[in-house]
């Protein structure tokens, strides 16, 4: 066989698979959800029915202190639910990715559990993918309900990543995204441990496409994902996936120094041909006080990245499994 017939028949193979009925995986990622949980799921489970013959809905309950897992295992015993219990709050990116590893679909789907992840655009998710796209993600049409704040710092944030050159995150594009499964298979072969999904997305590539969307409001509740965790995970990202922020501790303190030397001269010129006696200690007290912070700042950024270095290299596991519940006679036994 040739190479190109080798290639030839690896494609037939993907579009006929892909031609063929689906079983679809949906990761639910969940945070003290009990109030919207339910209905998500009943929205989710509608809509897919009615798009394929088989379907199971991951349930990742990280560490709710309400009725969060109560309400997914109930919904267990009428739905094909799988739900996956974390032993503690672990995050969202840790979540999902617990999920990934235990969805079992030829497709996986990421949706939040609040319901502002619209289940009318699965079925346009799936036509992409039998076209041949492996991933489909959603971009948020519309960011004018966010404060001026978020809106800012989103801009920033996605400015910043791409300025490296070394991924592509589509701005506004989150984790509702619909994934091939060898998408899935080469996001659980990384072994970060500290991770940023939008970031592993980007990284490992493969075809993709958006599709704009409108969240749709909260089913219930309030979110518990506030400004500091935002801080926190847009730091994460770009301290894992770019070095920006070095190159630019790089290049002040070379212009730094290249001021100081150009003033250190005028200093000499002014003294040994005008007899001008520059002022002594206010120049030195601000001098040292403003390169002292600048060398404080850069320190703190080193170390962050040396604190990301550390996290990866202890190998602790991203999650711990507390319960994995699963009903068989829903999920037909398989």
């Amino acid at each position: 066989m040739t190479p190109n017939t080798s290639v030839s028949a690896s494609r037939d193979a993907a579009v006929a698979r892909r031609n063929s009925p689906a079983c679809v995986s949906v990761v639910v990622p969940a945070y003290n959800e009990a109030g919207a949980l339910r209905d998500t799921l009943d929205m989710i489970a509608g809509h897919l029915t009615a798009l394929v013959p088989r379907y199971e809905l991951v349930v990742v309950d990280d560490g709710s202190r309400d009725d969060t897992a109560a309400i997914a295992r109930g919904c267990g015993h009428r739905l094909p639910v799988t739900l996956i219990r974390l032993s503690r709050n672990f995050g969202k990116e840790a979540a999902i990715s617990a999920g990934l590893q235990h969805a079992r679909g030829d497709v996986v789907v990421c949706m939040d559990a609040d319901g502002q992840h619209s289940a009318d655009l699965l079925g346009r998710m799936l036509e992409h993918w039998r076209e041949g796209y492996d991933m489909v993600y959603a971009v948020r049409a519309d960011r004018g309900e966010q404060g001026l704040f978020n809106r800012l710092g989103s801009r920033l944030f996605y400015r910043l990543m791409n300025a490296g050159g070394r991924i592509d995150i589509p701005p506004n594009a989150g984790d509702f995204r619909l994934m091939d499964r060898c998408v899935v298979d080469a996001l659980l072969a990384l072994p970060e441990r500290q991770r940023f999904m939008k970031g592993m997305y980007a990284w490992v590539g493969f075809r993709s496409i958006g599709l704009p969307f409108v969240p749709l409001p909260r089913a219930a509740g309030i979110t518990t994902f506030n400004r500091l965790n935002l801080m926190r995970l847009a730091w994460t990202g770009l301290t894992s996936f770019s070095v920006l922020p070095l190159r630019m501790a790089s290049l002040t303190g070379g212009t730094l120094a290249l001021l100081a030397f150009i003033y250190a001269i005028t200093i000499v010129v002014e003294k040994l041909i005008f007899g001008v006696q520059v002022p002594g200690w206010p120049t030195v007290v601000v001098s040292i006080m403003f390169f002292s912070g600048v060398q404080l700042l850069f320190i703190g950024i080193l170390g962050e990245y040396l604190a990301r270095v550390y996290e990866e290299v202890k190998g602790r596991p991203p999650y711990l499994v507390a319960e994995v519940f699963r009903d068989d006679t829903v999920h037909g036994g398989e």
